[in-house]
């Protein structure tokens, strides 16, 4: 089976989200800029980038579709303090939701989720796993 690389459409922004989600995961770069030599207001059609080895596309496709909460990029944080992180820069410019889901300054859903939490969620003690959910 080939790979499956996720393919996102922004309006214009493409180059610049994938400069900003390439400083922030660690082990992240650009690999690819194609341009359109056509347009000289919009040059650059996609960029393909990694994200801690996962591969993405961007597309500058124009503003007929945006990102919705119906997909979303699960981020699992051995720490509070990647937690914090995380939360603090992907959250900048864009909306804060609850339960460790935020949209980010291009309207991309993002979950930011201590890795410990499916294990307390699945706690046999109800109790204490409902609390966590609460």
């Amino acid at each position: 089976m080939g790979r499956i690389t996720p393919f996102l459409w922004f309006d214009t922004e493409s180059q610049e989200a994938a400069e900003f989600y390439t400083s922030v995961f660690p082990n992240s770069k650009i690999t690819k800029v194609t341009t359109r030599p056509d347009r000289s207001d919009e040059p650059v059609l996609t960029v393909e980038f990694e994200l801690d080895g996962q591969r993405f596309i961007a597309l500058n496709g124009g503003p007929q579709f945006s990102f919705t909460e119906a997909v979303s990029f699960d981020v699992k944080c051995q720490t509070q303090e990647d937690v914090d992180g995380y939360w603090e820069t992907l959250s900048e410019g864009g909306e804060e939701g609850p339960c460790g889901w935020l949209k980010d300054r291009f309207g991309l859903s993002w979950q930011i989720v201590p890795e410990v939490l499916p294990r307390l969620l699945a706690d046999p003690d109800r109790e204490k796993a409902d609390r966590v959910f609460s």
